[in-house]
């Protein structure tokens, strides 16, 4: 049975998120998200529900406004990593949702990684 495009997206997104339950314990959730227009990233503790950091092509002073390239995203992987660090966080688990680990989602790791997080 032939699955479309977003069937597809919705299965990887569940089998990413079911194996970092499995493996998280306790780091809080580098959650990705990108849209045709812009990417984003918020820092989550999936125990309190709380959002802990995040950052977004659609912060003016990141200088990315509207931008979504692999320029914009390691800049944003950055961001992300620098207000972790803020915030006492080192050590994370990379949520890549149903996005492929290459591209933009691959240079925002690998920023992210250079800028000190643990993942």
């Amino acid at each position: 049975m032939a699955l479309n495009k977003r069937e597809l997206f919705l299965k990887r997104r569940l089998r990413v998120r079911n194996k970092l339950r499995a493996i998280s314990d306790g780091r809080p959730r580098l959650s990705v998200h990108r849209s045709s227009k812009n990417i984003s990233v918020q820092l989550i503790d999936d125990v309190k529900g709380v959002t802990l950091a995040s950052a977004s092509s659609l912060e003016k002073d990141l200088g990315v406004v509207g931008k979504n390239n692999v320029e914009a995203a390691a800049k944003i992987g950055a961001a992300i990593a620098e207000r972790a660090k803020a915030a006492g966080i080192e050590a994370v688990v990379f949520d890549r949702g149903g996005f492929l680990f290459h591209g933009k989602i691959k240079a925002l790791a690998d920023a992210a990684r250079e800028g000190g997080l643990k993942f």
